[in-house]
């Protein structure tokens, strides 16, 4: 299982994009294009576990 480290260049470009679409969204008067928080967060951990899950499956289930 690789981990792959991510840049901070990335990571900071991904939180401006963020900040701007959500004042264009709230200064348009319009609901912001996020799910709520809690639900936000699990579906990203749902998503990370599961890509999580498929690589340890591949590794140790189908690799015999």
């Amino acid at each position: 299982m690789a981990v792959r480290l991510v840049n901070m260049k990335d990571l900071l470009l991904a939180l401006l994009a963020g900040v701007i679409v959500g004042v264009v969204f709230k200064a348009m008067k319009l609901p912001l294009p996020a799910p709520p928080v809690l639900a936000g967060i699990l579906g990203i951990l749902g998503i990370y576990l599961g890509g999580m899950g498929y690589d340890w499956m591949i590794a140790n289930v189908f690799n015999k």
